[in-house]
């Protein structure tokens, strides 16, 4: 997956999580009563995946074709490798 793709999955979501900030005002204009315990809860959660794609620490667990940072040093070897093989078309 290209740099380009990978920068877009996360803005998709991103954003996505951050339109949840609008719940509150989306239940306001249809009526619903705005001291639902789901809206509290998807306005949690919203602000803990935000946060949570925001730490250092999370690039290492994601998938390597999903990481937006720099490769460590371990996986440019790896890279290295996989680019040197003949006949890879997906390099």
């Amino acid at each position: 997956m290209s740099e380009a793709a990978k920068r877009t999955l996360r803005t998709v979501l991103q954003t996505a999580v951050g339109l949840c900030v609008l719940l509150p005002t989306v239940v306001d204009a249809a009526g619903v009563p705005d001291t639902l315990p789901w809206v509290a809860a998807a306005l949690a959660v919203a602000a803990g995946v935000t946060r949570v794609m925001a730490l250092p620490a999370v690039q290492a667990l994601l998938p390597s074709w999903l990481r937006t940072d720099v490769p460590a040093a371990g996986d440019g070897a790896l890279l290295k490798l996989v680019k040197a093989e003949p006949g890879r078309e997906d390099t």
